[in-house]
């Protein structure tokens, strides 16, 4: 083995992180461990502001360089800003985390049935879930391949990008107050986002970019009880995830622990798809 111990192989000190979405309900969870194990982070989120105090807040409890930087990854000039923006402040980039994603500021829309469900609605959701995905890899991995020295690409999927909804475990369930479901758009958008990481992961594989889908099962963060409880029902481990639960993962993901895999989805999903 290249490391003197295993522990080594998650060391993460010195490498290059960004982050989308990083202030998001997933997002500080992992940008705060990135750091922990030793990354310098960048901080990309639409609310820039708050991306940078976030970014301040991290550095200045783990030690490590950390910036915030705006970015809406659904916008092909914003996503080359913020790459060029962290190759000149730290002159690398080594771990891209796609973690954008977008619920809609509508609600109402969001959630509107697939009989009735607007083209309007479906593109804008789309535009980040997959088009910002599409470019922020894009553009990050340009940059891999001209280091030459590798690199790991990890989006945000859903188990609702790899499975079928059940119906049944949205009678009675709300989201902040709204009537709720999955979603068309979701459910596409997300297997999008795996099919996207195993076309990069076999055309990036020559230049040592590994490309891998982290595949969350239903995080609890605003569901009314009844949702809660029904979808726990349906899981193995009778609960439903927790932010933290998918850090492990992540930095599996991102270190050398997993130097070969790529192409894949990690499961964190309390067991639902093995039933």
């Amino acid at each position: 083995m290249d490391s003197a111990t295993f522990y080594d192989l998650f060391d993460l000190k010195g490498r290059v992180a960004i982050v989308t979405g990083g202030l998001g309900i997933l997002g500080r969870n992992f940008c705060q461990a990135l750091a922990e194990f030793g990354a310098n982070v960048v901080v990309a989120d639409l609310d820039g502001a708050s991306a940078k105090r976030y970014a301040a807040d991290l550095e200045r409890d783990t030690g490590v360089r950390c910036i915030g930087l705006p970015c809406d990854v659904s916008d092909e000039g914003s996503v080359e800003v913020l790459v060029t923006s962290t190759i000149e402040h730290f002159g690398a980039i080594d771990i891209l985390h796609n973690n954008a994603a977008s619920k809609s500021d509508d609600l109402d829309a969001f959630f509107t049935p697939v009989e009735e469900y607007s083209l309007a609605e479906w593109r804008k959701i789309m535009a980040v879930n997959l088009d910002g995905v599409f470019l922020v890899s894009r553009s990050v991995g340009r940059r891999m391949i001209e280091q030459g020295r590798g690199g790991s690409i990890i989006h945000t999927g859903s188990i609702y990008g790899e499975l079928g909804c059940d119906p049944r475990i949205y009678e009675g369930s709300e989201y902040l107050g709204v009537a709720i479901n999955t979603p068309p758009v979701y459910a596409a958008s997300k297997a999008g986002v795996s099919g996207l990481a195993r076309y990069l992961a076999t055309n990036w594989a020559p230049h040592g970019i590994r490309v891998n889908t982290l595949i969350p099962g239903g995080v609890q963060s605003g569901q009314n009880a009844a949702f809660v409880d029904r979808y726990s029902q349906r899981v193995p481990l009778a609960r439903m995830g927790q932010p933290v639960d998918l850090v492990g993962a992540l930095i599996f993901l991102a270190s050398d622990a997993s130097r070969y895999v790529t192409g894949q989805c990690l499961y964190v999903d309390g067991g639902l798809s093995a039933w």
